[in-house]
């Protein structure tokens, strides 16, 4: 049964300060280059999305003033930073997001944004395209009825497709994001049409991951086999991409290794996606100046330190959250993982879906290659929550997986969706 509570916003708590540094960075350290930046510039938002990780609603009670965020644009471009996207909550609300945006030009650094569109008037759209905003992403989860129930707003889909249709009447390029889980991942040709006839220049996709809302709604998350049918589909929209002029951009949690990944990445160096790249070539900033290696990654684990603490060249050399990618991560595989023939090439796969899914990286049961795998074996894997989560800005809870045989009236069919001769698993 789809959940039909809105989702509520928690008062966020203030930021951890004062975190420590090391003494020193390493020479790996000063090697890593972050080239794109990720800054949820408020937590405020105008949506109640339940597969939302930042449980987003509320402004942050500590976030940056302009005078400090503005000093932040200047550190990140010292840094050498070369885009850095806008998210939020929702960005338009926070009132100075135009002056961001115009220092953020003046830096020389690309700047872009998502939006969930609810509020993206025709005067917001032409005003950041007059300071410079270069491309603007708007979620699209679904169809109508199914992209509602997520975003949980009726009207949202409406109001999104409105966003997208004022973007481009200011002239703004124009981009799609969409989030797969249970209850939309046969809906992507849906979302397609939309965004296709919108005119967007690209789509970037990825799977719901179990953290924030998600965990109190666990039945909105995709089960591991579900790849199975979820991928081919992927597979199937590419040319149609294609002819439209249209790049599908899988996201870092989306694929590893399967037959579709040369398809979907092969402009890539080796053809494939590569290991997590957070705190190497990914920095993320939340409102109140908290710094990690990943704008996604759990607050609590992976914050490393704070702007109005320390600069910012010295939390992306010196603090321990962020070098987890830059340090030899072989002894971390387990489960699975540890087996896996890609291992050393894939380390576990995105450590955002990993960490908020079991608690710690290192194991990722959402990868094609391993559903294919264990579909050959005759077995497959679910995934059931063991513990909730404690209700903040981007915590988690815990999930078990649980591995088992396919049922015997089902299995044939897994191998015709696998092949693509199918579209559809039994529910």
């Amino acid at each position: 049964m789809r959940p039909r509570r809105v989702a509520l916003a928690p008062v966020p708590p203030p930021a951890r300060r004062s975190l420590p540094l090391a003494d020193s960075a390493r020479p790996v350290d000063r090697a890593a280059q972050p080239l794109y930046a990720v800054w949820e510039v408020t937590l405020r938002c105008d949506l109640a999305c339940r597969h939302c990780s930042s449980r987003a609603g509320r402004a942050r009670p500590d976030e940056l003033t302009t005078a400090e965020a503005l000093d932040l644009v200047e550190q990140l471009a010292d840094l050498g930073v070369v885009e850095v996207t806008l998210i939020g909550g929702e960005v338009y609300l926070r009132e100075d997001w135009l002056v961001l945006v115009e220092a953020i030009r003046r830096r020389g650094m690309d700047c872009t944004m998502v939006t969930g569109g609810r509020g993206l008037t025709a005067e917001r759209a032409r005003a950041a395209r007059s300071v410079g905003l270069m491309s603007v992403s708007v979620s699209i989860d679904g169809a109508p009825a199914t992209h509602d129930m997520l975003r949980g707003v009726m009207g949202s889909h409406e109001a999104a497709v409105t966003a997208m249709r004022h973007l481009a009447e200011a002239g703004m390029p124009l981009s799609a994001n969409t989030q797969i889980g249970r209850y939309n991942r046969r809906e992507l040709s849906d979302v397609f049409g939309t965004i296709a006839q919108a005119g967007v220049h690209s789509w970037q996709l990825q799977l719901t991951v179990a953290g924030g809302r998600v965990v109190d709604h666990p039945q909105m998350l995709l089960e591991p086999y579900h790849l199975l049918e979820v991928m081919p589909a992927i597979g199937r929209l590419k040319p149609e991409a294609e002819r439209a002029d249209l790049r599908l951009w899988p996201g870092n949690n989306l694929g590893y290794f399967g037959p579709f990944e040369d398809l979907l990445r092969g402009e890539l160096p080796g053809g494939h996606r590569g290991s997590c790249g957070a705190g190497r070539t990914a920095i993320g900033i939340e409102s109140n100046g908290a710094i990690k290696g990943c704008p996604s990654l759990p607050s609590h684990e992976y914050v490393g330190g704070n702007v109005r603490d320390d600069r910012l060249r010295a939390i992306w050399e010196r603090a321990e959250p962020l070098r987890f990618t830059r340090n030899d991560r072989r002894g971390e595989l387990w489960g699975r993982c540890a087996q896996c023939y890609y291992a050393e090439d894939c380390l576990g796969g995105c450590s955002w879906t990993a960490h908020s899914l079991l608690g710690r990286r290192g194991n990722n049961p959402f990868c094609h290659h391993r559903a294919l795998s264990l579909l050959r074996q005759g077995r497959r894997e679910r995934v059931v929550r063991a513990e909730a989560a404690p209700g903040v800005p981007f915590d988690h809870g815990r999930f078990q997986i649980v591995e088992e045989d396919w049922p015997a009236e089902e299995l044939e069919r897994a191998f015709l969706v696998a092949q693509g001769r199918e579209r559809w698993l039994v529910d």
